[in-house]
Order: C-alpha cells, then sequence, then structure tokens
C-alpha cells in the first residue's frame, strides 16, 4: 500500500467546537445580496431588451440561463419582482440569493479522511486522541490511486478562489475567473483567496501528493479550475454561482464542486440542468443545518449532495442530513487542507494558521466526493456523467446507523475507480 508522506504539518493543534456557518442575514425576505438585483427570464428573450426598457431597466445575461441580472433602485427589489411577475411575458422574476459557504471550525492535522489504518494516534498537544482499532472511516484514497491519481481531469472549485502562494495547491490551477464582485488587488493573479474557503477546499480535491510538503488532495492528478463566486467575506448571489457554471462548463470541467448553499433560484436550477446535459458531474454541500432541511444547489435533482462523517465513521453532530435528498457523505470534521499563505479573514475568525489547517463541514466533505468523482472519471473510458454518479453513489460503504441520514453511505474512493 502506498504511504502518504506527510511532512511539514507543523501547526500547533487547537480543538474548537463546529459553528457552522448561516446563510447571511440579508437571505431572508427575498432581497438580495448587492441591492439593486433581480433576475428575470423572459419567454420571448427576443422582446425582453424591450420590455425593460418601457419599465426604464437594463439587464445583463447570465450564463446560459436564459435569465437577466436586472438592475432595479435599491429598496424596491421586492416591488420589481412581483411587478414583474404578473407581466405576461415573464416566465419569472425572482431575487439575486445570497450564496454563502459552508464551513465550521476545529483544529487536528491528520488526513483519517484519505487513510484510516486503525493505529493510535495522539496530537501533539495530548488533547486529543484517536485509539486503535478506531473504525475505518476514510474513503480509501490511497489505494485508489493504485488505479490512477488523476490523469489531469479537470474539477472546477466555484467558491471563493484559490491562493495563489500556496505550493501544494497552486500549481494545480489551469484556469481562474472572478464572478464575485470582489476586486482584484494589484499584482494578484484573477480569483485569488483572501476568505480561505476555496483553498481549502481545492486543497481537499487536489492537493499534489509525494512532494514532501504539506497534504494530499483526494486527487492528486487532478486540474483545478478557479471560479471565484464568493467574495472576500465569504459571500456571493445565486446569479454569481451561476455564471460560474457556465464558465466552468466552458472551459472543459468534469466535475464541478460548489461546497456552498443558497435558498431555491430558478435560474440557478437552469444552469445546473444545462451543465448536467453537457455531461459534468455535480456535486454540492448538503449544508451544516443539522437537520433536514434542504439547501440548493444539493438538492437539485442533478447534483450529489454530500453531507459529513467524523473519523469514527458517524454522521457529524453539524451535518445536514435526510435520505430523501442527501445523497452520500463523507469526512467532514477535522479535515485537514491548504489554507492562503497570506492573510485571509477565516484566520481572523477562527484562529486559522496560514499554509495547513483543518476545516469542518460538509463543505469539506463535498471537495472529497468531487475528487472521487474525478477519479472515477479518469478510470472508466467512455463513461457518462450519469455513470460517473452511478459510480460514485452504487459503491459508497453502508455504514451502521446512518441509513436514515443520506440514501447510499460514506463515498469510497477505491470502488468507485474499480
Amino acid at each position: 500500500m502506498r504511504k502518504l508522506f506527510t511532512a511539514g504539518l507543523t501547526a500547533a493543534l487547537l480543538v474548537l467546537g463546529p459553528v457552522p456557518l448561516a446563510l447571511p442575514a440579508n437571505a431572508a425576505g427575498g432581497t438580495s445580496p448587492q441591492p439593486g438585483h433581480v433576475l428575470v427570464k423572459f419567454y420571448d428573450d427576443g422582446a425582453a431588451a424591450g420590455i425593460l426598457h418601457r419599465r426604464g431597466l437594463d439587464g445583463v445575461d447570465v450564463g446560459s440561463t436564459g435569465a437577466r441580472l436586472v438592475s432595479v433602485p435599491a429598496g424596491s427589489e421586492d416591488r420589481f419582482i412581483e411587478a414583474l411577475s404578473r407581466d405576461p411575458a415573464v416566465e419569472y422574476a425572482e431575487a439575486d440569493q445570497p450564496v454563502a459557504a459552508f464551513t465550521s471550525d476545529q483544529y487536528f492535522p491528520r488526513q483519517y479522511a484519505l487513510q484510516n489504518d486503525g493505529q493510535s494516534f495522539t496530537n501533539t498537544a495530548g488533547d486529543l486522541t484517536i485509539p486503535a482499532g478506531t473504525p475505518d472511516a476514510d474513503v480509501d484514497a490511497v489505494e485508489a490511486w493504485d488505479v490512477t491519481t488523476g490523469n489531469g481531469v479537470k474539477v472546477a472549485v466555484l467558491d471563493s478562489g484559490v491562493a495563489s502562494d500556496n505550493p501544494d495547491i497552486a500549481p494545480k490551477v489551469v484556469a481562474r475567473a472572478n464572478f464575485s464582485g470582489s476586486a482584484t488587488k494589484a499584482g494578484d493573479p484573477v480569483a485569488e483567496d483572501y476568505y480561505g474557503h476555496g483553498t481549502h477546499v481545492a486543497g481537499s480535491v487536489a492537493a499534489t501528493t509525494d512532494n514532501t510538503i504539506g497534504v494530499a488532495g483526494v486527487c492528486p492528478g487532478c486540474s483545478i479550475l478557479a471560479g471565484k463566486v464568493l467574495d472576500d467575506n465569504g459571500v456571493g448571489s445565486s446569479s454569481a454561482l451561476a455564471n460560474g457554471i457556465n464558465w466552468a462548463v466552458s472551459n472543459g470541467a468534469k466535475v464541478i464542486n460548489m461546497s456552498l448553499g443558497v435558498r431555491a433560484s430558478r435560474t440557478l436550477e437552469t444552469a445546473v440542468n444545462n451543465a448536467w446535459s453537457k455531461g459534468v458531474v455535480l456535486v454540492a454541500a448538503a449544508g451544516n443545518g443539522g437537520n433536514q432541511t434542504k439547501i440548493y444547489p444539493g438538492a437539485y435533482t442533478h447534483v450529489i449532495a454530500v453531507g459529513a462523517t467524523d473519523n469514527n465513521d458517524a454522521k457529524a453532530s453539524f451535518s445536514t442530513y435526510g435520505a430523501s435528498w442527501v445523497d452520500v457523505a463523507a469526512p467532514g470534521v477535522n479535515v485537514y487542507s491548504t489554507f492562503p499563505n497570506h492573510p485571509f479573514v477565516l484566520a481572523t475568525q477562527n484562529n486559522r494558521s496560514q499554509g495547513y489547517d483543518v476545516g469542518n463541514g460538509s463543505s469539506m466533505s463535498s471537495a472529497i466526493v468531487a475528487g472521487a468523482a474525478a477519479l472515477a472519471w479518469s478510470s472508466h473510458p467512455g463513461a457518462t456523467n450519469t455513470s460517473i454518479r452511478a459510480d460514485v453513489e452504487s459503491t459508497a460503504d453502508k455504514v451502521a446507523g446512518t441509513g436514515t441520514y443520506w440514501a447510499y453511505g460514506r463515498v469510497n474512493a477505491a470502488g468507485a475507480v474499480k
């Protein structure tokens, strides 16, 4: 069995309780995270400009969804949505919903999610011990690498960007785009990450292995498309996410990971369905609410919704669940991965270390499943997104006591690639 080289993991250890990140307060009431915008789709796109002009409005296309992002006076979003919805030429009008990352905290440098050989482990602070014989809670990534490490499969990480200064993940980024509204700072590449979430997620997908530093991703041979749809404070919009999905498809993504959540949006659902029709596998976090409330895009039919497990293979206490819509699970507690090597918001909020540290949440779980799906793509010539999704779901390990939490089980990457 291939051994994982983890030299350089020297961050101090601190155990904190998981704190789920809720949707922003301005998600309530149907208002936009960026006041002054609504999403409108017309039955006849050719007539859209004229109809908007007569109302003194203007709009821009949202990817290939057919919807337009329309500028309206700030504070009047709900009134315009109601008025536009009554227009027989309008198929629908809706808020440009806020999108938020799913993350919470703890601190524990151990990649049990990739390989858990049952050996005992005590952290360097001496305040956390995993005894010998702990359940095999990993996704068998190392065993999967005996078959494939990814072969350059492109995974789009639609998130807060990917740091350009972490050598474990930055070289894996082959394209960058910014849909977030946060301006690119002088000297920075597009989609630089100042929140930290996107870099952590990307590292779980595709951090380089066997390079003597840091961590390994589930799919270390994969490439990353860094689509910045969350701004530097970790907040985005449904239109930004829809544009990011369209960009990812246009740039050859085989897998799109969305470790974030939003209320239902027809524009976003259209973008998801368009990507699925183009043969892409879509993966999203189920959420950190500890309940069965549906979160989107995870709850859409063409998305693999992912819940979180812990190092005992049990449902993480914070994980959203429900076998009627959550498809699979993966480790989401104390998941060690990459962070920026410059100041970032999660370091300020949650005492995270630069370079490497743990993350908690279904965000981390979603990234692991996206990596497993990418491995499956690289090992199955002639596959379709339908067959890859089936490979991931049907080979998931059934874990006693968790059958009602998700439809299939905890993902097994080795099973998915064989």
